[in-house]
Protein backbone atom coordinates (compact mmCIF):
# COMPACT_ATOMS: atom_id res chain seq x y z
CA UNK A 1 0.00 0.00 0.00
CA UNK A 2 1.10 3.68 -0.59
CA UNK A 3 2.28 5.90 1.97
CA UNK A 4 0.23 8.86 0.58
CA UNK A 5 -2.42 9.75 2.85
CA UNK A 6 -3.87 13.09 1.63
CA UNK A 7 -3.42 16.14 -1.12
CA UNK A 8 -2.29 19.17 0.53
CA UNK A 9 -2.83 22.74 -0.44
CA UNK A 10 1.09 24.15 -1.03
CA UNK A 11 -0.28 27.55 0.43
CA UNK A 12 -2.94 27.45 3.29
CA UNK A 13 -2.37 23.93 4.20
CA UNK A 14 -5.77 22.47 3.92
CA UNK A 15 -5.76 18.42 3.06
CA UNK A 16 -7.91 16.55 0.44
CA UNK A 17 -8.44 13.17 -0.39
CA UNK A 18 -5.98 11.23 -2.92
CA UNK A 19 -8.82 11.92 -5.62
CA UNK A 20 -8.09 13.79 -9.24
CA UNK A 21 -7.60 17.42 -8.04
CA UNK A 22 -5.11 19.89 -8.40
CA UNK A 23 -6.20 23.13 -7.01
CA UNK A 24 -7.11 23.91 -3.42
CA UNK A 25 -11.13 25.01 -3.21
CA UNK A 26 -10.41 28.01 -0.43
CA UNK A 27 -6.95 29.71 -1.83
CA UNK A 28 -6.35 28.14 -5.46
CA UNK A 29 -3.51 27.14 -4.29
CA UNK A 30 -2.01 24.19 -5.85
CA UNK A 31 -2.13 20.71 -4.46
CA UNK A 32 0.48 18.15 -3.66
CA UNK A 33 0.95 14.88 -2.18
CA UNK A 34 1.47 14.32 1.80
CA UNK A 35 3.00 11.44 2.95
CA UNK A 36 2.78 9.74 6.28
CA UNK A 37 7.00 9.98 6.59
CA UNK A 38 7.14 8.34 10.51
CA UNK A 39 5.46 5.12 8.79
CA UNK A 40 8.01 5.51 5.79
CA UNK A 41 11.01 5.97 8.01
CA UNK A 42 9.93 2.65 9.72
CA UNK A 43 9.56 0.85 6.79
CA UNK A 44 12.65 2.03 4.67
CA UNK A 45 16.19 1.42 4.64
CA UNK A 46 19.04 1.69 2.00
CA UNK A 47 19.20 -2.13 2.27
CA UNK A 48 15.33 -2.63 1.02
CA UNK A 49 16.01 0.18 -2.09
CA UNK A 50 18.73 -1.99 -3.28
CA UNK A 51 17.42 -4.94 -3.29
CA UNK A 52 14.08 -3.25 -5.32
CA UNK A 53 13.76 -3.23 -9.38
CA UNK A 54 16.41 -1.31 -11.19
CA UNK A 55 13.59 1.18 -11.93
CA UNK A 56 12.81 3.61 -10.91
CA UNK A 57 10.15 1.50 -8.92
CA UNK A 58 13.10 0.77 -6.20
CA UNK A 59 11.48 3.76 -4.67
CA UNK A 60 7.80 2.78 -4.11
CA UNK A 61 7.76 3.91 -0.81
CA UNK A 62 8.51 7.15 -1.73
CA UNK A 63 5.57 6.94 -4.48
CA UNK A 64 1.73 8.31 -4.50
CA UNK A 65 0.56 4.39 -6.39
CA UNK A 66 -0.70 1.16 -4.55
CA UNK A 67 1.28 -1.80 -6.19
CA UNK A 68 -0.61 -3.40 -8.00
CA UNK A 69 -2.03 -0.30 -9.88
CA UNK A 70 2.01 0.54 -11.75
CA UNK A 71 2.01 0.85 -14.89
CA UNK A 72 5.81 -0.05 -15.55
CA UNK A 73 8.07 0.11 -18.91
CA UNK A 74 11.37 -0.24 -17.31
CA UNK A 75 11.27 3.70 -16.34
CA UNK A 76 14.27 5.53 -14.45
CA UNK A 77 17.19 4.02 -12.85
CA UNK A 78 19.23 5.67 -15.65
CA UNK A 79 23.55 6.38 -15.68
CA UNK A 80 25.19 8.77 -13.81
CA UNK A 81 28.25 9.72 -15.96
CA UNK A 82 31.41 10.47 -15.19
CA UNK A 83 32.20 13.27 -17.19
CA UNK A 84 35.53 13.43 -17.39
CA UNK A 85 36.30 15.04 -21.10
CA UNK A 86 33.18 17.73 -20.64
CA UNK A 87 34.93 18.10 -17.27
CA UNK A 88 38.01 19.20 -18.70
CA UNK A 89 36.73 21.44 -21.19
CA UNK A 90 34.41 23.59 -19.01
CA UNK A 91 37.09 23.16 -15.57
CA UNK A 92 35.86 21.17 -13.36
CA UNK A 93 37.27 17.25 -11.25
CA UNK A 94 34.25 16.19 -10.58
CA UNK A 95 31.16 16.72 -13.36
CA UNK A 96 28.41 14.22 -13.53
CA UNK A 97 25.41 14.18 -15.80
CA UNK A 98 22.10 12.17 -15.39
CA UNK A 99 21.72 10.76 -18.96
CA UNK A 100 17.74 10.53 -18.66
CA UNK A 101 18.28 10.52 -22.43
CA UNK A 102 17.94 6.23 -22.19
CA UNK A 103 14.54 6.21 -20.28
CA UNK A 104 12.41 4.28 -23.00
CA UNK A 105 10.71 7.39 -24.98
CA UNK A 106 14.15 8.85 -24.58
CA UNK A 107 13.21 11.80 -21.72
CA UNK A 108 12.54 12.15 -18.06
CA UNK A 109 9.44 11.85 -18.71
CA UNK A 110 8.57 8.82 -18.49
CA UNK A 111 8.96 9.04 -14.58
CA UNK A 112 6.26 11.41 -14.47
CA UNK A 113 3.77 9.84 -16.62
CA UNK A 114 4.82 6.30 -14.87
CA UNK A 115 3.93 7.26 -11.74
CA UNK A 116 0.46 9.25 -13.44
CA UNK A 117 -0.47 6.44 -15.39
CA UNK A 118 -0.42 4.20 -12.56
CA UNK A 119 -2.08 6.40 -10.19
CA UNK A 120 -4.93 6.90 -12.79
CA UNK A 121 -5.63 3.51 -13.41
CA UNK A 122 -5.80 3.44 -9.37
CA UNK A 123 -8.66 5.92 -9.84
CA UNK A 124 -10.96 4.05 -12.21
CA UNK A 125 -10.04 6.47 -15.34
CA UNK A 126 -9.85 4.23 -18.49
CA UNK A 127 -8.59 7.08 -20.65
CA UNK A 128 -5.11 9.18 -20.52
CA UNK A 129 -4.07 12.63 -21.74
CA UNK A 130 -1.74 15.41 -21.74
CA UNK A 131 -1.11 19.22 -23.03
CA UNK A 132 2.53 18.75 -24.00
CA UNK A 133 5.34 20.64 -25.77
CA UNK A 134 6.82 16.88 -27.23
CA UNK A 135 8.10 14.32 -24.84
CA UNK A 136 5.07 14.57 -22.96
CA UNK A 137 2.88 13.37 -25.59
CA UNK A 138 5.09 10.77 -26.28
CA UNK A 139 5.36 9.16 -22.58
CA UNK A 140 1.81 9.48 -22.11
CA UNK A 141 0.78 7.62 -25.33
CA UNK A 142 3.85 4.66 -24.54
CA UNK A 143 2.33 4.08 -21.30
CA UNK A 144 -1.37 4.13 -22.07
CA UNK A 145 -0.61 1.84 -24.10
CA UNK A 146 1.15 -0.58 -21.92
CA UNK A 147 -1.61 0.20 -18.91
CA UNK A 148 -4.45 -0.45 -21.59
CA UNK A 149 -5.75 3.09 -21.60
CA UNK A 150 -6.88 5.29 -24.20
CA UNK A 151 -4.89 8.21 -25.09
CA UNK A 152 -4.98 11.92 -26.59
CA UNK A 153 -2.33 14.16 -26.55
CA UNK A 154 -2.34 17.71 -27.28
CA UNK A 155 0.26 19.47 -28.99
CA UNK A 156 1.38 22.72 -30.43
CA UNK A 157 0.72 22.15 -34.15
CA UNK A 158 4.89 23.83 -34.78
CA UNK A 159 6.20 20.79 -33.26
CA UNK A 160 9.13 19.30 -34.09
CA UNK A 161 8.35 16.20 -36.58
CA UNK A 162 9.95 13.90 -34.46
CA UNK A 163 8.23 14.37 -31.47
CA UNK A 164 5.06 13.66 -33.58
CA UNK A 165 6.06 10.58 -34.93
CA UNK A 166 7.44 9.33 -31.84
CA UNK A 167 4.04 10.02 -30.04
CA UNK A 168 1.93 8.92 -33.21
CA UNK A 169 3.84 5.36 -33.21
CA UNK A 170 2.10 3.74 -30.25
CA UNK A 171 -1.56 5.01 -31.54
CA UNK A 172 -2.84 8.07 -29.52
CA UNK A 173 -5.38 10.58 -30.93
CA UNK A 174 -3.32 13.62 -31.27
CA UNK A 175 -4.48 17.12 -31.57
CA UNK A 176 -2.08 19.97 -33.15
CA UNK A 177 -3.30 23.33 -31.58
CA UNK A 178 -2.73 26.11 -33.46
CA UNK A 179 -1.34 28.02 -30.46
CA UNK A 180 1.62 28.26 -27.82
CA UNK A 181 2.24 25.33 -25.24
CA UNK A 182 -0.04 28.26 -22.75
CA UNK A 183 -2.96 28.03 -25.16
CA UNK A 184 -2.54 24.36 -25.25
CA UNK A 185 -2.74 23.91 -21.87
CA UNK A 186 -6.13 26.38 -21.65
CA UNK A 187 -8.13 24.26 -23.85
CA UNK A 188 -7.44 21.01 -21.90
CA UNK A 189 -7.74 22.39 -18.61
CA UNK A 190 -11.06 23.52 -20.39
CA UNK A 191 -11.47 19.74 -21.40
CA UNK A 192 -10.80 18.35 -18.44
CA UNK A 193 -13.80 19.53 -16.35
CA UNK A 194 -15.91 18.78 -19.58
CA UNK A 195 -14.83 14.63 -20.30
CA UNK A 196 -14.07 11.71 -17.83
CA UNK A 197 -10.25 11.18 -18.34
CA UNK A 198 -7.18 11.60 -16.22
CA UNK A 199 -4.88 14.61 -17.77
CA UNK A 200 -1.75 13.81 -15.98
CA UNK A 201 -0.69 17.57 -15.95
CA UNK A 202 -3.77 18.78 -15.12
CA UNK A 203 -6.46 17.33 -12.99
CA UNK A 204 -3.31 14.30 -11.65
CA UNK A 205 -0.75 16.42 -11.42
CA UNK A 206 0.17 16.27 -8.02
CA UNK A 207 0.75 12.21 -8.45
CA UNK A 208 2.47 13.16 -11.91
CA UNK A 209 4.75 15.87 -10.14
CA UNK A 210 6.10 13.15 -7.61
CA UNK A 211 7.76 11.37 -10.35
CA UNK A 212 10.65 13.76 -10.99
CA UNK A 213 11.65 13.11 -7.50
CA UNK A 214 13.14 10.09 -8.47
CA UNK A 215 15.65 11.93 -10.02
CA UNK A 216 17.27 13.28 -6.99
CA UNK A 217 16.83 9.37 -5.17
CA UNK A 218 19.56 7.97 -8.26
CA UNK A 219 21.57 10.66 -8.07
CA UNK A 220 21.61 10.24 -3.98
CA UNK A 221 21.96 6.62 -4.66
CA UNK A 222 24.82 6.46 -7.01
CA UNK A 223 26.91 9.19 -5.34
CA UNK A 224 27.56 6.37 -2.91
CA UNK A 225 24.25 8.20 -0.74
CA UNK A 226 25.23 11.82 -0.76
CA UNK A 227 24.29 14.69 -2.81
CA UNK A 228 26.37 16.76 -4.98
CA UNK A 229 27.96 20.46 -4.03
CA UNK A 230 25.69 21.77 -7.50
CA UNK A 231 22.69 20.64 -9.26
CA UNK A 232 22.24 22.17 -12.59
CA UNK A 233 18.63 21.73 -14.02
CA UNK A 234 16.94 22.81 -17.19
CA UNK A 235 13.51 24.50 -16.18
CA UNK A 236 10.13 24.68 -18.11
CA UNK A 237 7.20 24.68 -15.79
CA UNK A 238 9.66 24.88 -12.39
CA UNK A 239 8.20 21.63 -11.77
CA UNK A 240 11.29 18.94 -12.40
CA UNK A 241 13.79 21.98 -10.45
CA UNK A 242 11.68 22.03 -7.35
CA UNK A 243 10.86 18.13 -7.05
CA UNK A 244 14.92 17.36 -7.13
CA UNK A 245 15.28 19.73 -4.33
CA UNK A 246 12.35 18.18 -2.62
CA UNK A 247 13.65 14.38 -3.47
CA UNK A 248 17.03 15.29 -1.91
CA UNK A 249 15.24 16.94 1.29
CA UNK A 250 13.22 13.55 1.75
CA UNK A 251 16.10 11.56 1.65
CA UNK A 252 17.73 13.41 4.88
CA UNK A 253 14.69 12.91 6.82
CA UNK A 254 14.29 9.63 6.63
CA UNK A 255 17.76 9.39 7.82
CA UNK A 256 18.92 8.20 4.42
CA UNK A 257 21.94 10.72 3.48
CA UNK A 258 23.31 13.49 5.93
CA UNK A 259 22.12 17.10 5.66
CA UNK A 260 21.61 18.44 2.13
CA UNK A 261 24.02 21.25 1.16
CA UNK A 262 23.02 21.01 -2.73
CA UNK A 263 22.87 24.37 -4.62
CA UNK A 264 20.37 24.39 -6.80
CA UNK A 265 20.72 26.23 -10.46
CA UNK A 266 18.13 26.43 -12.64
CA UNK A 267 18.42 27.12 -16.58
CA UNK A 268 16.34 28.51 -19.36
CA UNK A 269 16.60 29.74 -22.81
CA UNK A 270 16.47 33.58 -22.98
CA UNK A 271 13.35 33.02 -25.43
CA UNK A 272 11.56 31.37 -22.46
CA UNK A 273 13.32 32.23 -19.41
CA UNK A 274 10.90 33.57 -16.76
CA UNK A 275 11.62 32.47 -14.01
CA UNK A 276 15.79 33.61 -14.41
CA UNK A 277 14.35 36.83 -15.16
CA UNK A 278 12.13 37.29 -12.08
CA UNK A 279 15.45 35.49 -9.97
CA UNK A 280 17.71 38.32 -11.86
CA UNK A 281 15.14 40.70 -10.83
CA UNK A 282 14.91 39.92 -7.22
CA UNK A 283 11.10 39.89 -7.53
CA UNK A 284 8.73 36.94 -6.27
CA UNK A 285 6.40 37.35 -8.97
CA UNK A 286 6.47 35.43 -12.23
CA UNK A 287 5.72 37.84 -15.25
CA UNK A 288 4.63 35.42 -18.47
CA UNK A 289 6.24 35.82 -21.67
CA UNK A 290 5.37 34.30 -25.16
CA UNK A 291 8.14 31.87 -26.17
CA UNK A 292 10.92 32.61 -28.88
CA UNK A 293 13.15 29.95 -28.56
CA UNK A 294 14.29 26.61 -30.39
CA UNK A 295 14.11 24.65 -27.09
CA UNK A 296 10.25 24.07 -27.64
CA UNK A 297 10.33 21.84 -24.82
CA UNK A 298 11.40 24.47 -22.62
CA UNK A 299 8.80 26.73 -23.93
CA UNK A 300 6.15 27.44 -21.08
CA UNK A 301 5.84 30.97 -21.33
CA UNK A 302 3.77 31.19 -17.77
CA UNK A 303 5.30 28.21 -15.58
CA UNK A 304 2.91 26.43 -13.02
CA UNK A 305 5.66 26.40 -10.54
CA UNK A 306 7.54 29.14 -11.00
CA UNK A 307 6.68 30.99 -7.97
CA UNK A 308 7.99 27.55 -6.28
CA UNK A 309 11.33 27.48 -7.97
CA UNK A 310 11.99 30.77 -7.04
CA UNK A 311 11.98 29.53 -3.59
CA UNK A 312 13.96 26.90 -3.88
CA UNK A 313 16.81 28.88 -5.25
CA UNK A 314 16.54 30.88 -2.10
CA UNK A 315 16.31 27.90 0.10
CA UNK A 316 19.25 26.15 -1.66
CA UNK A 317 21.41 29.09 -2.25
CA UNK A 318 21.22 28.40 -6.13
CA UNK A 319 21.17 30.64 -9.32
CA UNK A 320 19.23 30.39 -12.36
CA UNK A 321 21.08 31.15 -15.52
CA UNK A 322 19.76 31.81 -19.34
CA UNK A 323 21.59 31.33 -22.39
CA UNK A 324 20.84 32.34 -26.21
CA UNK A 325 20.02 29.71 -28.76
CA UNK A 326 23.06 29.80 -30.13
CA UNK A 327 24.89 29.08 -26.96
CA UNK A 328 22.47 26.03 -26.15
CA UNK A 329 23.64 24.60 -30.09
CA UNK A 330 27.18 24.80 -29.05
CA UNK A 331 25.82 23.24 -25.57
CA UNK A 332 24.45 20.12 -27.63
CA UNK A 333 27.48 19.50 -29.95
CA UNK A 334 29.76 20.11 -26.72
CA UNK A 335 28.40 17.49 -24.74
CA UNK A 336 27.97 14.73 -28.08
CA UNK A 337 31.62 16.06 -28.97
CA UNK A 338 33.01 15.59 -25.49
CA UNK A 339 30.78 12.54 -24.02
CA UNK A 340 29.33 11.15 -26.77
CA UNK A 341 25.37 11.99 -25.31
CA UNK A 342 23.23 13.94 -28.51
CA UNK A 343 20.73 15.37 -26.15
CA UNK A 344 17.85 17.76 -27.20
CA UNK A 345 17.91 21.27 -26.71
CA UNK A 346 16.97 20.97 -23.00
CA UNK A 347 20.47 19.35 -22.94
CA UNK A 348 22.24 22.10 -24.42
CA UNK A 349 20.64 24.42 -22.12
CA UNK A 350 21.61 22.68 -19.28
CA UNK A 351 25.10 22.28 -20.36
CA UNK A 352 25.60 26.04 -21.99
CA UNK A 353 24.11 27.21 -18.60
CA UNK A 354 26.83 25.08 -16.58
CA UNK A 355 29.25 26.91 -18.78
CA UNK A 356 28.11 29.82 -17.87
CA UNK A 357 27.77 29.06 -14.25
CA UNK A 358 31.83 27.94 -13.79
CA UNK A 359 32.27 31.45 -16.07
CA UNK A 360 31.02 33.37 -13.49
CA UNK A 361 32.85 31.59 -10.80
CA UNK A 362 29.10 30.10 -9.54
CA UNK A 363 30.87 26.56 -9.24
CA UNK A 364 34.70 26.12 -8.44
CA UNK A 365 36.94 23.22 -9.76
CA UNK A 366 36.82 21.14 -7.26
CA UNK A 367 32.94 21.34 -6.07
CA UNK A 368 31.01 17.60 -7.05
CA UNK A 369 28.42 19.08 -9.72
CA UNK A 370 25.80 17.00 -11.45
CA UNK A 371 23.97 18.58 -14.85
CA UNK A 372 20.82 16.62 -15.69
CA UNK A 373 20.38 15.81 -19.47
CA UNK A 374 16.52 15.42 -19.70
CA UNK A 375 15.51 13.76 -22.97
CA UNK A 376 17.19 12.28 -26.71
CA UNK A 377 18.35 14.67 -29.26
CA UNK A 378 17.23 12.31 -32.09
CA UNK A 379 13.55 14.19 -31.46
CA UNK A 380 15.19 17.76 -32.42
CA UNK A 381 17.27 16.93 -35.12
CA UNK A 382 16.42 20.63 -36.58
CA UNK A 383 18.41 22.44 -33.91
CA UNK A 384 21.98 21.66 -35.58
CA UNK A 385 21.19 20.25 -38.68
CA UNK A 386 22.54 23.32 -40.07
CA UNK A 387 25.72 23.50 -37.84
CA UNK A 388 27.72 20.56 -38.21
CA UNK A 389 29.77 19.20 -41.24
CA UNK A 390 28.43 17.58 -44.28
CA UNK A 391 29.82 14.41 -45.45
CA UNK A 392 32.81 14.25 -47.53
CA UNK A 393 31.67 13.07 -51.00
CA UNK A 394 33.64 10.85 -52.91
CA UNK A 395 34.65 8.59 -55.53
CA UNK A 396 35.51 4.89 -54.96
CA UNK A 397 39.10 5.39 -55.14
CA UNK A 398 41.86 6.83 -52.74
CA UNK A 399 42.80 9.76 -54.82
CA UNK A 400 39.33 10.91 -54.29
CA UNK A 401 39.17 10.26 -50.72
CA UNK A 402 42.76 12.02 -50.07
CA UNK A 403 41.77 15.30 -52.08
CA UNK A 404 38.64 15.36 -50.28
CA UNK A 405 40.04 15.17 -47.00
CA UNK A 406 43.17 17.38 -48.03
CA UNK A 407 40.70 20.27 -48.94
CA UNK A 408 38.79 19.95 -45.81
CA UNK A 409 41.71 19.90 -43.54
CA UNK A 410 42.91 23.59 -45.55
CA UNK A 411 39.30 24.56 -44.61
CA UNK A 412 39.48 23.98 -41.52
Amino acid sequence: MSFARALRCRECGREYKLAPSNVCEFCFGPLEVAYDYEAIKAAISRERIQAGPRTLWRYQDLLPVDGNARVDIADGFTPLIKANNLGKELGLDELYLKNDCVNPTYSFKDRVVAVAASKAIELGFKTLACASTGNLAGSVAAHAARGGLEAFVFVPADLEAGKIIGAAVYGPTIVAVKGSYDEVNRLCSELADRYPWAFVNINVRPYYAEGSKTLAYEVAEQLGWGTPAHAVVPGASGSLFTKIWKGFNEFHRLGLIGPVSTRMHIAQAEGCSPIVTAYKEGSKFIRPVKPNTIAKSLAIGNPADGYYALKTIVESQGSGVAVSDEELVEGMKLLARTEGIFAETAGGVAVAGLRRLVQAGLIKRKDPTVAYITGNGLKTLEAVAGNLLHPLTVEPTVASFEAALKQRTARS
